[in-house]
């Protein structure tokens, strides 16, 4: 199923925000391009980050993030076919958003219900 897009922003305040949420939107977008972060990946290497993602999810949340221009597809004429994902350029520019996410969420981690680790705990 294609994601519904936003068709026109009104300008008021907060249409760059709801402009930018568009593009990250999905439970699995923000993880993917966090782990992109570290460099080129295969589907594979994607799902073993990202265990709780279902292939199928995966696949749908690439596809919507490569439309957007968020990251690239790269597909080597071989068999069998090799396809690798990396940030593209607009997608690059997302990551002092996504180092502010994880630094935010390594803070509060304990208030989602997962109890912080006894030696991160003791640091904070």
């Amino acid at each position: 199923m294609a994601k519904i897009r936003h068709s026109r922003f009104d300008c008021s305040p907060g249409c760059s925000v709801e402009a930018a949420i568009s593009l990250i939107d999905g439970k699995w977008k923000c993880v993917i391009l966090f782990h992109l972060l570290a460099g080129t990946m295969r589907f594979n290497e994607i799902r073993r980050v990202v265990p709780s993602v279902t292939p199928r999810m995966l696949t749908n949340q690439l596809r919507e993030l490569e439309e957007d221009h968020l990251i690239e597809r790269k597909v080597y004429p071989q068999v069998p076919p090799k396809v690798e994902y990396s940030l593209s350029p607009l997608g690059r520019s997302i990551e002092p958003i996504l180092l502010s996410l994880k630094e935010w969420g390594d803070l509060n981690i304990g208030r989602f219900g997962k109890p912080l680790a006894p030696a991160t705990a003791a640091a904070t």
